[in-house]
């Protein structure tokens, strides 16, 4: 199996497992990292995701050249149930992508390599993102007559700074990730034994938050985002009135002062 899904407490990680295509994403690997990322939403113990890829190379080098861009331009007919699937299914893409439907759960990405087109857009749906010093960054679709289409020409601008977008989208050359971390695109760049480690104790740490804030915030926090500040306070407003009213937010307060960790309800 090329997508391995591991649950360790609240935590789950999915790991892109083609290490010899530079995990480049096929169509079942698609279908399965969309099955994956539902599941996660859907599972009330489950709190934070991580992404990775196997191996030392890549994280996700995009989408596969040999099947899953072929079908998607016509050039090769549906073969399997997976080929099927991801052309029939429109909730593939949108959650595969972290596009069209986002989990209302924090998503990091522990990038441990290359990190380019499909797999660029992927990232761009994560939370935060910890980089490996070696790593490199790219959309390099243009220079193949393709399109950036899973998010990037939206997403990209609002992320970094406007030149910085149109330089990645218009040349589809590299860059490392000392400037992805100088740009905004990645929180954190460090040597690649400490990627994975550092990436399990952020996500060990909102996981402890209370669930609900959790949520509320980054709900809030996307819905809000290139919005006029009047309907950004509303957002904001709504926000706080649905979590104040809940079982947490009488909790934690109550545990900080009787000293004691906090038991979430996530209600």
């Amino acid at each position: 199996m090329t997508l391995q899904v591991h649950t360790d407490g609240m935590l789950l990680t999915i790991t892109f497992d083609a290490p010899q295509r530079r995990n480049a994403l096929t169509p079942e690997m698609l279908c399965r990292l969309a099955d994956a990322l539902l599941q996660f939403e859907a599972d009330d113990g489950l709190r934070v995701a991580i992404l990775t890829g196997a191996g030392d190379q890549a994280f996700c080098a995009g989408g596969d050249l040999a099947r899953t861009l072929p079908l998607m331009t016509g050039e090769r007919a549906p073969e399997d149930e997976w080929d099927r699937r991801l052309m029939n299914d429109p909730q593939v893409l949108a959650a595969a992508g972290l596009r069209d439907w986002v989990p209302t759960k924090p998503v990091l990405a522990a990038i441990n390599g290359v990190c380019m087109a499909a797999g660029f857009e992927l990232m761009l749906g994560t939370d935060i993102r910890i980089s490996a010093d070696h790593a490199r960054f790219a959309l390099p679709e243009v220079q193949r007559a393709l399109l950036p289409f899973a998010g990037s020409m939206a997403r990209l601008p609002r992320q970094v700074p406007l030149a910085s977008a149109m330089q990645l989208l218009l040349t589809g050359e590299p860059i490392d990730a000392q400037e992805a971390r100088r740009i905004g695109l990645v929180n954190e760049v460090l040597p690649a034994a400490e990627v994975m480690p550092r990436a399990r104790r952020i996500a060990e740490r909102i996981a402890a938050n209370g669930p609900m804030a959790v949520r509320a915030v980054k709900r809030t926090a996307l819905a809000a985002s290139g919005r006029p500040l009047d309907a950004a306070y509303a957002l904001e407003d709504a926000a706080w009135r649905e979590v104040l009213a809940s079982v947490d937010a009488r909790e934690g307060p109550r545990a900080f002062m009787e000293k004691r960790p906090p038991v979430w309800r996530g209600r």
